[in-house]
């Protein structure tokens, strides 16, 4: 009895021999994988500018280019080094074995392909694949503005400091409902090339952009990734940093005070400690000649409204 996988797990198989991409395709998807075929080094390399597969079957000797440079160029592109790749080859010779691994490879299946057997090393490197993913993004979303999120938008988890941004930046305590209805809109547009790696969708309040929200990708069948930020309003911001004399971040600091955000919430929104933004407040008080953040504040609103 074959056992049922993912649906959405992607094998990119790359062979240059018609019968056994025709075998492996058959074999592979009655085991419930989406299959992409390459017949060279360079098609492959194409397909994963475009989509990034779960894991490579990679056939060792091709004309041209052969599996050992097309997985050392693949390794070196940063959305698929952490993909697993597993060889395909005649070779069994211990020299050939070590170049597989050497080059990127996690492990090499012996011509012919015995079935059972591929589909068992399958398993395993999917599931050492996303454990280590796991942990890296365990590690990244320490001290990180990181949110993911599934298909439908619903909040899968949030890391404090991201809730905060969210909260801070919209005002409410229910910023998070706000962002997962605008995620939800976002990854059910028609348009599915605007949901690549690093594409970014942007929040407004009163047609004000507040948040974005950068595509980091998709981490399993029904979870999404990404990193957020705070959007200052540019104009106001530079307007602020050239009539007080500001440096870049002090103007960032009090364009928020202006905004009526305490010191923990800038903190939050710049990514910031509470001892460097009052540190800043200094720097903004001597220079806007005020003793307290109201004044700033009420200095800040004059200039922005004069020039607005």
């Amino acid at each position: 009895m074959t056992e049922p996988m993912n649906p959405r797990d992607i094998v990119l198989l790359v062979d240059d021999s018609p019968e056994a991409l025709g075998f492996l395709t058959e074999a592979l998807e009655q085991s419930g994988f989406s299959v992409l075929i390459a017949t060279s080094g360079q098609a492959a390399l194409n397909i994963v500018e475009r989509i990034t597969p779960d894991l490579i079957l990679l056939d060792a000797i091709m004309p041209s280019m052969d599996g050992f440079e097309t997985c050392r160029r693949l390794k070196a592109n940063a959305s698929v080094a952490q993909v697993p790749v597993i060889f395909m080859t005649g070779l069994t010779e211990t020299e050939h074995v070590v170049h597989a691994l050497g080059s990127g490879g996690v492990d090499y299946l012996t011509k012919p392909i015995n079935i059972d057997e591929l589909r068992a090393r399958i398993r395993v490197h999917l599931s050492n694949a996303r454990s280590a993913q796991s942990a890296r993004v365990a590690l990244d979303a320490a001290g990180r503005h990181l949110l993911a999120v599934r298909g439908n938008g619903a909040i899968h988890w949030s890391t404090p400091q991201a809730t905060r941004l969210i909260n801070a930046a919209t005002g409410s305590d229910a910023g998070l409902e706000i962002v997962s209805a605008e995620i939800a809109t976002w990854l059910g547009s028609p348009d599915r090339a605007q949901h690549m790696r690093d594409a970014v969708l942007s929040i407004a309040n009163n047609g004000q952009a507040i948040l974005q929200l950068t595509f980091l990708g998709a981490m399993g069948a029904d979870e999404y990734l990404f990193r957020l930020m705070a959007t200052n309003d540019k104009p106001a911001d530079a307007m602020l940093r050239q009539h007080f004399g500001l440096t870049v971040r002090e103007s960032e600091v009090l364009l928020w005070i202006a905004k009526g955000k305490s010191n923990r919430d800038i903190g939050d929104i710049l990514g910031l400690s509470a001892r460097t933004v009052n540190k800043h407040l200094e720097q903004i008080y001597v220079k806007l000649g005020v003793e307290n953040r109201a004044s700033a504040a009420v200095k800040a609103t004059q200039v922005i409204h004069n020039n607005g």
